[in-house]
């Protein structure tokens, strides 16, 4: 049952990112956690790589479509994949089994990762309840170059660490840093979200036994998903969503924090 559940969340996944174009990542980590009781570390490297696939698909269907800025996801992709590499190669395996104690309390590799990730889902949350212009008028495309690639650098850290794709910091940096339109940055987010994870699992497979069969059709129903939820577009504007799952989002980060304190 705790499997049927586990492969429903993954079409969820899809559907979600098909549906609002991002936070569908931000469920992978706690599904494969707390639903199929996989081991924290190795799920953040399950979760690069379903984000990666998933995200792959999305963009060749809106590169199709003429909406991804291939200069602008290279410029930002390029730092992040260094990191999120070198994130995923050194600094996970080298982190201790122990990292600290506080007050009696062991905080432990697993622990720690997921009190991190639980943190960055409120800020995903918070991003994704905020209300945001929607412009889709032109603008001239400029590119401050130094603060384009410590966000990218800083992005692929996070990344690394938490296994989900970031796609809410990486949107409204493109739309801030580069004056990408919004409809671009989303799409041209999938593009930089998939180019990361995917490398960012590349440092993984050499430190962790992967079941691969598991995670391909894993990854699997969550591309069904996404056709589902681009489907569903059709009848549902995803921005009213957004705000609702946003919540969702918050509630359950609260869920984690407290379950892995307590």
């Amino acid at each position: 049952m705790q499997e049927i559940f586990g492969f429903f969340g993954a079409i969820l996944i899809g559907i979600v990112l098909g549906l609002i174009g991002g936070g569908g990542s931000i469920l992978s980590v706690p599904i494969f956690v707390y639903i199929l009781n996989i081991e924290p570390v190795l799920s953040t490297a399950y979760s690069l790589f379903v984000v990666g696939t998933t995200s792959l698909v999305g963009t060749i269907k809106n590169f199709r479509k003429g909406m991804v800025d291939l200069k602008t996801g290279i410029i930002f992709s390029f730092p992040a994949f260094i990191a999120v590499y070198l994130t995923r190669k050194f600094l996970v395996p080298s982190l201790p089994d122990s990292l600290f104690s506080f007050l009696g309390f062991e905080v432990t590799k697993s622990v720690g990762i997921m009190i991190f990730f639980s943190l960055i889902m409120i800020v995903a949350a918070f991003y994704m309840i905020k209300e945001r212009e929607n412009s889709t008028e032109r603008k001239q495309l400029t590119y401050n170059y130094p603060i384009i690639i410590i966000e990218g650098f800083v992005i692929g850290i996070l990344t690394g660490i938490v296994g989900a794709g970031g796609g809410f910091l990486i949107i409204p940096a493109l739309v801030l840093l580069t004056k990408l339109p919004m409809k671009k940055a989303v799409a041209t987010s999938l593009m930089i979200i998939a180019a990361k994870s995917l490398i960012g699992f590349i440092g993984d497979v050499e430190n962790f036994d992967i079941d691969w069969l598991f995670l391909s059709m894993f990854s699997s129903l969550s591309i069904l998903g996404i056709y589902i939820g681009t489907y569903l577009n059709r009848f549902i504007e995803g921005r009213k969503l957004k705000k609702s799952f946003g919540w969702f989002v918050m509630l359950m980060a609260i869920y984690i924090l407290m379950k892995e304190l307590l």
